[in-house]
């Protein structure tokens, strides 16, 4: 088949090089996002997926606005048959309708579970065992259409989204190839999605990945999990920002009662009291800093046992 690719994050960048070494279909074009400036020298940058398509020597389109009517005009002089979308925009119908064979997504879990802009870190938050990756026909309604194609994956226990992000990614192209196997074969028979086993997975922000000691010591660490390292899981020492990058549960046996997010006095290991016991802070990164192990943040900064994570240090 003859398709435009269009993605603009690292993840879609993995299946876009997949579909152009397979050669079972033809990549016409790419559309991503516009070159950003980031860094503090507010350097422009192109996005990882127009790398990739230039690299490959693809044309691309960067346009500003999916709206503008030039853009539409030269998406149908392409003459695709279809559109493939992976992590970009929300399309408009003028868009997703242009090609004859319609316009497919691939969303990372099996729809309509997590429906959303965030559905492997809420995969992982919530403790999930199995997630999966599911293309389906795009529809007004986000996230909605019929599926196509779903392939389930399993999750690590310790599996952090980092991880499992990389993991999707590079099994996103195998997906991608044999839906428009599907299509272009006629085999393909969409299913509607259950609208009863819906569940949401809304963006994330940075401010949403404050860690609350007082839950359970897994649902801590899956917290922790489903945010590393972006936006990352983070709790306050000494009136500045920590993130946790990795943890793990710690049966510990002592006192009940002792306040959630209380620092616990060992000496190799960085221990913070939860609601059933404690989490070992394996993987940190101060404010400011690189990562380091949770034994280096204790040599280095030295909190004292009963000291409180979490707390903000109010100056009058």
């Amino acid at each position: 088949m003859k398709v435009i690719f269009m993605g603009t994050p690292e993840f879609a960048r993995r299946p876009l090089e997949y579909l152009h070494h397979s050669a079972r279909h033809q990549i016409l074009a790419v559309v991503t996002g516009p070159d950003q400036a980031s860094g503090r020298g507010l350097k422009v940058f192109p996005t990882p997926v127009k790398l990739s398509a230039q690299a490959l020597g693809l044309q691309v389109l960067t346009p500003v606005s999916l709206k503008d009517e030039k853009l539409g005009d030269e998406l149908r002089g392409i003459g695709a048959d279809l559109f493939m979308v992976v992590a970009f925009k929300i399309l408009p119908r003028s868009l997703y309708s242009i090609p004859p064979f319609g316009s497919i997504n691939l969303h990372g879990s099996l729809l309509p579970k997590y429906r959303g802009a965030a559905p492997i870190n809420w995969a992982l938050i919530n403790g999930e065992k199995e997630t999966g990756l599911t293309a389906f026909f795009l529809e007004q309604k986000v996230d909605t259409g019929q599926i196509i194609y779903q392939e389930k994956i399993d999750i690590g226990q310790e599996e952090t989204f980092d991880e499992l992000y990389l993991r999707m990614s590079e099994m996103a192209g195998p997906v991608l190839v044999k839906t428009l196997d599907l299509i272009e074969s006629g085999r393909a028979t969409p299913i509607p999605q259950d609208s009863t086993q819906v569940s949401p997975a809304p963006k994330l922000t940075p401010e949403d990945a404050l860690i609350d000691w007082g839950f359970p010591a897994r649902n801590v660490v899956n917290f922790v999990r489903g945010m590393s390292s972006v936006p990352g899981a983070y709790t306050i020492f000494k009136g500045k920002r920590i993130k946790i990058l990795k943890a793990r549960e710690e049966v510990i046996s002592g006192p009940a009662g002792i306040r959630p997010g209380t620092i616990l006095a060992d000496k190799k290991r960085f221990l913070a009291a939860v609601a059933d016991g404690a989490v070992e802070l394996t993987s940190v990164q101060p404010e400011g800093k690189g990562r380091i192990t949770g034994e280096e943040f204790l040599r280095g900064y030295r909190p004292q046992g009963g000291e409180i994570l979490g707390e903000r240090n109010i100056q009058g």
